[in-house]
C-alpha cells in the first residue's frame, strides 16, 4: 500500500498503457465473476436468512462486513479502470499529460480506500486519513477479503451439510419411536418426551450455529444413539406383543430343550465317573428349573400390558436359554469325551495286537504281558485312563522295536 503524496511514476508508453488496460479489464471480469458466484452461493443465501447464534453468528457479521467492503472496494476499483479506458479512448494519440495521468491511473494511488478498511496503526484520533491504494494492491485486498469470505460461507454450508442427516436420522428415528410407543400405551413416555426436547433444541442449534455444533459433534451421534436404542427397545415390544403367543411357545420349547440337554449331560457325567478314573468337567448345576421359573414370570407382565418390560425380559431369558444349552453341550461333550477317549485306546490296542500277530510276535512272552495290563486296565471299571494312555503307549513301543529288531536280522 502506498503513502499519499509518494513520487510519481515515469510516464508509461501508448503500447505499454493498452497492455496493462487489457490484463487489469480480464482481472476486472475475473474478480467480478467470483463475487457474483459468491453472492449465488446457497451457503450465503442459508446464512443470510437464519437466525444465527454462537460461533456462526459472530462468524457471519465479521463476514457480512467484509463483504460490504469487498463490494465498495470493487467499485472504486472498477471505477478508476473505468476511467482509464474512458480517457485512453478518447485519446488515439495521447499527449505527456494524459500519459502521465493514464500511468497514475494504472500505477500510481488511484484507488480511494474504504474508511473501513484503513488498518488501525494508520489511523489519527480524528479518524482515518484519506487514503488510496494501486490497483494491484486493492486486487490483493480484494482477493484477501474473498478468500476469508468464502472460506466462511463454505465451512457454515458443509457444516449444515455434515449436520443435516444425522438430524434427520434422528428426527425420523424420534417419530417412529413415538408411533411405537403411542402403539403400546396410548401415551407418551417420559424418556420419549425428554429425547424430543433435546432433539429439538439440537434442530435450533443446527440452524443457528452449525459451526459450533459442528466442531462438537459428538452431542448429535450421542442424542442419535439414544434415540435408536429407545426405538429398538420400543419396536421389540411391539414384535413381542404382536406375536406373543408364537414366541411364548417357542420359549417354552426352549426351556424344554435345557431340560433334555442338561438331563443328558447328567446322565453322561454319572456314566463317565462309573466307568473312568479321571478328573472329568466340574459338577454341572442344572438352571432349567430356574429359566421355567422366569418364563412363567413373563404372564404377569402380559397381563399387565407392561409389554416393554415383557420384551426385555424376554430378551435376557433367551440369552440365559442360549448360555444353558452351550453349557450343557459342553459339559456332555467332556463327559462323553472321557468313554470316547477309553474306546479309542481300546480299538488301537486291538489294532496293535492285530499286527503283533502278522509280524508273527503272538507268543511273544514281553508283549503278551504288555498287552495283559494294557487290556485289564481298559477293560476295568472305573477305568484309569491316564494309566491305560501310558500301557497301551508301552505296547506300540514294545511292537515298533522287535519289528526294527527283526528287520535288521
Amino acid at each position: 500500500m502506498t503513502e499519499s503524496g509518494a513520487g510519481a511514476a515515469a510516464p508509461m508508453g501508448d503500447e505499454a498503457i493498452d497492455r496493462a488496460l487489457t490484463s487489469l479489464r480480464a482481472d476486472q471480469e475475473r474478480i467480478a465473476a467470483s463475487l457474483l458466484d459468491l453472492d449465488a452461493h446457497d451457503g450465503l443465501r442459508l446464512l443470510g436468512g437464519a437466525s444465527l447464534t454462537g460461533e456462526t453468528g459472530r462468524r457471519w457479521e465479521e463476514t457480512k462486513a467484509r463483504m460490504a467492503l469487498l463490494w465498495r472496494l470493487y467499485d472504486a476499483y472498477r471505477q478508476v479502470l473505468d476511467g482509464a479506458a474512458a480517457l485512453r479512448a478518447a485519446h488515439a494519440r495521447p499527449d505527456g499529460a494524459v500519459r502521465a495521468e493514464l500511468t497514475r491511473l494504472l500505477t500510481g494511488d488511484s484507488v480511494e480506500l474504504p474508511g473501513g478498511e484503513i488498518p488501525l496503526d494508520r489511523r489519527t484520533l480524528l479518524g482515518p486519513p484519506k487514503e488510496r491504494v494501486t490497483l494491484d494492491e486493492a486486487v490483493a485486498l480484494m482477493a484477501e477479503a474473498f478468500e476469508r469470505s468464502a472460506e466462511m460461507v463454505a465451512a457454515a454450508d458443509a457444516a449444515w451439510g455434515e449436520l443435516a442427516g444425522p438430524l434427520g436420522e434422528a428426527e425420523e428415528g424420534w417419530r417412529a419411536a413415538a408411533r411405537f410407543a403411542h402403539a403400546l400405551s396410548g401415551a407418551r413416555r417420559p424418556d420419549l418426551d425428554r429425547l424430543g426436547r433435546e432433539l429439538t433444541a439440537l434442530r435450533r442449534e443446527v440452524r443457528g450455529d452449525p459451526l459450533g455444533l459442528a466442531a462438537d459433534a459428538g452431542r448429535l451421534d450421542r442424542l442419535r444413539t439414544a434415540i435408536a436404542a429407545l426405538h429398538d427397545e420400543l419396536a421389540a415390544a411391539v414384535a413381542l406383543r404382536d406375536s406373543y403367543e408364537e414366541r411364548a411357545a417357542a420359549l417354552e420349547a426352549a426351556v424344554g430343550e435345557v431340560e433334555e440337554a442338561e438331563r443328558a449331560a447328567l446322565e453322561a457325567a454319572e456314566t463317565a465317573a462309573r466307568k473312568i478314573e479321571a478328573a472329568g468337567p466340574p459338577a454341572l448345576k442344572p438352571r432349567a428349573a430356574g429359566l421355567r421359573h422366569r418364563f412363567a414370570a413373563l404372564g404377569a407382565l402380559r397381563e399387565a400390558g407392561r409389554w416393554t418390560d415383557l420384551a426385555g425380559r424376554a430378551q435376557a431369558l433367551e440369552a440365559a436359554i442360549a448360555d444353558a444349552r452351550e453349557r450343557a453341550a459342553e459339559h456332555l461333550r467332556l463327559s462323553s469325551g472321557l468313554l470316547d477317549r477309553r474306546a479309542e485306546l481300546r480299538g488301537r490296542l486291538g489294532a496293535y495286537q492285530a499286527k503283533a500277530a502278522r509280524l508273527g510276535l503272538a507268543e511273544d512272552e514281553t508283549l503278551a504281558r504288555l498287552h495283559a495290563r494294557a487290556r485289564d486296565l481298559l477293560w476295568t471299571a472305573p477305568c484309569d485312563l491316564r494309566a491305560a494312555t501310558a500301557a497301551v503307549a508301552d505296547y506300540q513301543r514294545a511292537i515298533r522295536a522287535s519289528e526294527s529288531e527283526a528287520a535288521r536280522r
